[in-house]
């Protein structure tokens, strides 16, 4: 969730946004014209990418920080060519998770699935405590978009709780608003899952080909 940045830390587009937040605070406010300002000025559609990986805080505990360093630097060398690759853009990157966005959610889906497959195929000839296990979530819609400093919306909570909390590994889960907007792709199918998260009416797991 967004919270008022510290004194000197705003830059560019986000002095307009929380100048207008800091206005909606205001006594007798018009939030709703406010609210439209603001949707207006930084409203965008994108698709959402959130990945983690399963079990790192535990190779964390098991395998010590410099492990931990080794899998984020592994991570990044595998996985951020496939995202320029598919026109990805990396809006953030927070310990072993990622949060990218994507201008298509088919062109989202088919990052997500080369990511997985790249996991797979480096992990087959690695010990089990240096496997990239990967785990994915997305998302699609309207979002605020502050520059290349940080997004906001429902569908970013939303790519972020199944990427972070229940994607397992080698999954990618997708919210309904995604799994409209990509629509059907060869070789896809959508299986729906009995979870309830908050931002997405129902939850859908990608089953794609291994390899």
């Amino acid at each position: 969730m967004p919270k008022p940045p510290g004194e000197g830390e705003l830059k560019g587009s986000a002095v307009r946004l929380w100048s207008l937040i800091d206005e909606r605070t205001r006594a007798g406010a018009d939030t709703a014209r406010i609210d439209a300002r603001i949707w207006d000025l930084f409203g965008e559609e994108w698709a959402v990418m959130f990945t983690d990986l399963s079990g790192f805080s535990r190779q964390v505990a098991a395998f010590g920080i410099i492990h931990f360093l080794q899998v984020i630097h592994e991570q990044r060398r595998l996985l951020l060519p496939l995202v320029a690759e598919h026109d990805g853009i990396l809006m953030k990157e927070e310990a072993d998770s990622f949060l990218i966005l994507f201008r298509r959610p088919a062109t989202a889906l088919a990052c997500a699935i080369s990511m997985q497959r790249a996991c797979r195929k480096v992990n087959a000839r690695r010990v089990p405590e240096e496997r990239i296990l990967l785990c994915l979530g997305l998302g699609y819609g309207k979002v605020l978009r502050i520059g290349d400093a940080d997004v906001f919306g429902a569908e970013v909570n939303a790519a972020s709780k199944l990427g972070e909390d229940t994607a397992r590994s080698y999954e990618v889960l997708a919210t309904d608003a995604f799994r409209e907007g990509a629509g059907e792709l060869p070789g896809v199918s959508w299986e729906p899952l009995d979870v309830v998260i908050p931002g997405a009416s129902k939850v859908w797991q990608v089953r794609y080909p291994a390899g």
